[in-house]
């Protein structure tokens, strides 16, 4: 079915007709099919090409909660068709009807697409090295300075800690936007991040901004050069596989990629290309079993492909790291209960006394209720002995705080009528096939042999 972007449509009178046509041509069409792929719904996009229009279209699956198995995207000229093979994240297909027109309008709307709005908070931006306690000082800090945290997200790497809070004021339910109460915040935040060793790279920032959360902590963590490195304690052998070559007839850089499967990883990805500012004009992405399996043709945004050894080590330290921030270490815990002020200073304090060390967190709390989850590790990175797990949540409290198995990603086998991950020209001219045919079911050429 195509999404008619015209229907019900009042053009603002300022529009003359070259305008109306520009706006056709450039506002993505978008079909959804259920009967062509037995295990997965699949969602068709062409576009206009422009930087970054790739990132939004994954923004918006990824946001809606989405899994990506299997992904095809393909650039002829200045028009792009992206191809994207979709369940729920119990490895369903979409059935909802809701649901479908849902995904149609957010997918229609991609260039003026926006993340969940947190207007009436300010964002405040930590960066620093991470450490035992770290978070239980930070939220105490926030506590003491009548500061309710709203939303949060918590991400470490490599030894480094990037976080974005979303604080409001906790006497009146407004922004914090007095002067020196912001000064405060960010030097005793500053002095909470520094500690005893970490006077240069610690840093803090205080922002109105509106922003996408996840893209903002990749771009925090990147200048922040948490790819440089090494990472303090590994405890998984399963380290992503990146490699990058040159196609000097094409003119691209091909990006190969293998790694564990999980939820949001096309984002992470074209995330960190499109910030590094790569243009991806065709790509594979294809998932089995446990295991993602992907591949980009990429050139830089002024046209040339990758120049030198040293970018390319840059790009596959970048990517890796990108797929890293977001893979969990630890136990994961959910803590669900009443919102009231100090509750995460509270509760990480307890993680702190108990040697516990939190390697990632999400922060949310609707009118009176918080739902929290955090993801913990003993102080040396090793899973969290249960006896100290059970110790925590009983001071805690046992209904409130619970363990949970990390989510699970449905590998279901989905159809493979389209051809799996080249290489080089061979690939390009898959693409080629697969642009061309969805250029025809779209009924804008007569033909696709």
């Amino acid at each position: 079915m195509k999404l008619n972007t015209e229907k019900n449509m009042e053009w603002p009178t300022v529009l003359d007709e070259y305008e109306k046509l520009v706006f056709r041509m450039t506002t993505p069409r978008v079909m959804i099919d259920n009967a062509g792929c037995s295990n997965a719904t699949c969602i068709m996009i062409d576009s206009a090409r422009k930087h970054g229009i790739l990132l939004e279209a994954v923004q918006v699956l990824t946001d809606l909660n989405l899994s990506i198995k299997k992904a095809y995207i393909s650039c002829d000229g200045q028009w792009f068709m992206d191809v994207f093979h979709v369940t729920d994240l119990d490895g369903n297909k979409l059935t909802d009807k809701s649901v479908i027109n849902y995904i149609k309008q957010s997918l229609g709307r991609t260039y003026y697409a926006s993340s969940k709005s947190y207007d009436g908070l300010t964002a405040l931006e930590l960066t620093g090295t991470d450490r035992i306690g770290l978070l239980s000082e930070a939220f105490a800090v926030l506590s003491d300075l009548q500061c309710n945290v709203v939303e949060a997200k918590v991400w470490t790497h490599n030894g480094r800690i990037a976080s974005l809070i979303y604080v409001k004021e906790s006497d009146t339910g407004f922004p914090v936007e007095d002067s020196q109460k912001i000064d405060r915040i960010e030097v005793r935040l500053r002095n909470v991040l520094k500690g005893d060793n970490d006077i240069h790279s610690a840093n803090t920032s205080v922002s109105m901004a509106v922003t996408h959360t996840e893209r903002r902590l990749h771009q925090m963590m990147y200048a922040d050069r948490d790819y440089e490195r090494k990472p303090v304690i590994r405890t998984s052998n399963d380290a992503p596989i990146v490699s990058v070559m040159n196609c000097l007839e094409k003119g691209y850089s091909v990006v190969n990629i293998q790694c564990k499967d999980r939820t949001k990883l096309l984002f992470d990805l074209v995330c960190t290309l499109t910030d590094m500012q790569y243009d991806v004009f065709h790509a594979t992405a294809n998932t089995a079993t446990d295991r993602a399996y992907l591949e980009f043709f990429t050139r830089h945004t002024d046209g040339t492909p990758i120049s030198s050894d040293a970018e390319k080590q840059r790009v596959i330290l970048c990517l890796r790291a990108a797929i890293e921030r977001r893979t969990s270490e630890g136990v994961r815990l959910e803590l669900s209960t009443g919102d009231k002020q100090g509750l995460l200073a509270n509760v990480t304090r307890t993680f702190r006394e108990n040697g516990l060390n939190v390697t990632r967190a999400e922060i949310s709390t609707t009118g009176e209720s918080a739902l929290n989850m955090f993801y913990v590790t003993d102080a040396r990175g090793n899973p969290a002995d249960s006896n100290i797990i059970e110790a925590v949540r009983q001071k805690i409290g046992w209904s409130d705080l619970k363990v949970k198995e990390f989510p699970l990603i449905n590998h279901q086998k989905v159809d493979t009528d389209e051809p799996t991950a080249g290489v080089g020209g061979a690939m390009l001219l898959s693409l080629g096939s697969i642009f061309r045919r969805n250029l025809y079911n779209l009924g804008l050429i007569n033909s696709y042999s």
